[in-house]
């Protein structure tokens, strides 16, 4: 990784000495002409590839009728979208954004407001968990609770308190009078590809009914078929009172998406929240096709097959190189790789192999591959993660040599 950067862009993010120029299907080209096979999706952003010719269509439709409207007036078609949102969960009202970050503070606010609207101003606070990634402004950055991502920003923001993935007691132990609700990732991807039991989530829904408390699941990462099904929640069998979309929501284009009930929206009247660029047209636009292909017969067991394909390939590999690779995590096609050697290192080596992945906590490599990925190359991805586990357990072999 480099922490060069053009001139002008603000030196935020570590960028590899790599560019991309165009893209198609599961497969990207550099500016300097290599291809590479993209298994970051744009970190689980282009769930349906690369210059997706539905999505293509859409867009070109319709920036040559409509690029922006002020949410002051309707918008037939994010109505359209909002409705096939909720038909497909258990939501009744949708509210539209422009990224992750910006879906999980609605959420918040929904809490929040759900609570006040009740006559029980005082529950504001939030339980969250270790290992979460809730997004990068303020609040979210306080709910993600990591000591990296907060230092040098000030005193975090009020109303979360952060305790032990899985641990029920832990969670009884923190809900007091001013807690509001509980937050919570189906499956954490930044953590490392990890989650509570499915009885965990059962209990957290429990304990949520019995004390009068919101469950929100952020699905940002999760949501929009990357673990299998439209929605994780559905996998779980544990259904939530508000809910986080966004990356694959527009399959590229940048939308966020909170999702909630009549009840849990109780508080949100008008003048209680907005966005200028919510619900953008081009935005709105895409995510209306996206829905369109993957709503098809057959798409999510697309996604199954490959995910049961591609743990069956990751495990043999695991095998014949245990001094690399240690375990396989995830559903669907949010898969981890525990590494044994450094993460950043797996990372290097498959980029090496043209094969991209990006790390995570707990020292694990996400393969994100696009839900449209084929056999043949799941079959390539893993040959290439083979050439990457040779040439680390070569580099091994030579150092413990020059000991």
């Amino acid at each position: 990784m480099t922490k060069s950067a053009p001139p002008h862009l603000l030196p935020v993010f570590a960028r590899v000495d790599l560019g991309f120029e165009r893209g198609e299907g599961a497969w990207l080209t550099s500016t300097d002409g290599e291809r590479y096979l993209d298994f970051t999706s744009g970190v689980a952003v282009n769930a349906l590839g690369h210059c997706h010719p539905h999505l293509v269509a859409a867009l070109q439709e319709q920036a040559t009728k409509l690029w922006h409207m002020s949410n002051l007036f309707k918008s037939p078609d994010g109505e359209r979208l909002a409705a096939r949102l909720c038909e497909q969960s258990f939501a009744d009202f949708v509210f539209f954004a422009n990224s992750g970050a910006e879906a999980v503070e609605c959420a918040i606010k929904i809490t929040r407001k759900y609570h006040a609207a009740k006559g029980r101003p005082e529950r504001y606070r939030l339980i969250t968990f270790d290992g979460a990634f809730h997004g990068r402004t303020l609040a979210t950055l306080a709910a993600t609770g990591s000591p990296k991502y907060l230092e040098g920003f000030g005193p975090p923001a009020d109303g979360f308190d952060q305790v032990t993935l899985g641990d029920l007691e832990a969670v009884k132990k923190a809900i007091g009078p001013a807690t509001a609700g509980i937050l919570i990732e189906p499956l954490q991807g930044e953590g490392g590809v990890r989650a509570a039991p499915p009885a965990f989530f059962r209990a957290l829904r429990q304990l949520c009914d019995e004390k009068g408390l919101l469950l929100v699941f952020d699905e940002v990462q999760t949501g929009m078929g990357r673990t299998g099904e439209l929605f994780a929640y559905k996998r779980l069998g544990v259904t939530p009172d508000v809910m986080t979309l966004a990356k694959a929501l527009g399959g590229g284009f940048p939308i966020g998406a909170c999702l909630a009930t009549t009840e849990a929206a109780v508080g949100m009247t008008p003048g209680s929240h907005g966005s200028t660029f919510g619900g953008n047209p081009l935005a709105i636009s895409a995510a209306n096709a996206v829905l369109d292909v993957m709503l098809k017969p057959g798409f999510f067991e697309h996604v199954q097959r490959m995910s049961l394909l591609l743990k069956q390939k990751l495990a043999s590999v695991i095998d014949r190189h245990p001094s690399v690779l240690a375990e396989v995590r995830g559903e669907g096609l949010l898969i981890g790789v525990k590494a044994v050697v450094p993460s950043g290192d797996l990372v290097a080596a498959l980029r090496e192999q043209k094969l991209l992945s990006v790390g995570a906590g707990e020292n694990v490599v996400r393969l994100l591959p696009p839900l449209i990925v084929t056999e043949a190359e799941i079959e390539e991805s893993v040959s290439r993660l083979e050439r990457a586990c040779v040439a680390l357990s070569g580099g091994q072999l030579k150092r413990a040599a020059g000991q």
